[in-house]
């Protein structure tokens, strides 16, 4: 479907549901409202929630807010495209992509304050990337960005995969992994990274959205059992 402009029943939305992504008219206030959403711990297991889902929920991590965010800009004219940043020993991440006189920009769903979204002022899609290169890092505080992607036109799979679906959408997640990904560096150049410092490792503490209970005990499990190892 390459439909310029997708109406509710392109998407498979009720009239409510594509009321509320028809009001996000702008980048900004779609970025507003992907904050606005609440985080997605996965505290049940690992999710890939469709937009319908997301809206109902109003929780999301970033790939679930991504979609989100694509199709909001669809519904006003602009192509719903994904970008797949790949790390290494570490998560990948996803964001939307929007141009504005020849820059890009993205629109981003993140816990913490390193990965937000960025404002339309990249020449070039690895700009953008490395844009994302110094905050990247994983719990060792190392910096683990790798690899970029080519865009990923979610116009290319079935709407009720990723829109109107209430099954996990893992068909997203592997058409991104199938993608054609570009390094970012090379491995000399990688022997100069330093990890972050501890003021750095303080400021990275802070979220926007606080870990349930639950969760932080999870983790305390983790962090047991590889000591006793």
């Amino acid at each position: 479907m390459r439909k310029r402009f997708a109406r509710a029943s392109d998407l498979g939305l009720t009239a409510r549901e594509f009321a509320v992504l028809r009001r996000l008219d702008t980048p900004q206030k779609i970025q507003a409202f992907v904050h606005g959403l609440r985080q997605n711990f996965e505290l049940d297991g690992q999710t890939c929630r469709s937009v319908r889902e997301v809206l109902r929920s109003r929780r999301a991590h970033c790939i679930e807010g991504a979609m989100l965010a694509a199709a909001a800009l669809w519904i006003h004219g602009e192509a719903p495209l994904l970008l797949d940043l790949r790390a290494e020993r570490d998560y990948d991440h996803v964001v939307t992509l929007f141009r504005r006189h020849g820059r890009w920009g993205a629109i981003s769903k993140t816990n913490g304050i390193g990965l937000r979204g960025r404002d339309p002022v990249y020449e070039s899609l690895r700009e953008l990337a490395m844009s994302y290169f110094h905050e990247y890092t994983n719990r060792r505080e190392h910096k683990t960005l790798r690899e970029y992607s080519v865009p990923l036109d979610l116009r290319r799979l079935d709407t009720s995969l990723w829109v109107s679906g209430k099954k996990n959408c893992w068909d997203v997640c592997e058409e991104l992994d199938g993608l054609r990904h570009f390094r970012l560096m090379g491995r000399r150049h990688l022997k100069a990274v330093t990890r972050r410092d501890p003021f750095e490792r303080r400021v990275n503490r802070m979220l926007q959205y606080a870990r349930p209970r639950a969760l932080i005990e999870k983790m305390r499990e983790k962090q047991l059992a590889r000591r006793k190892k």
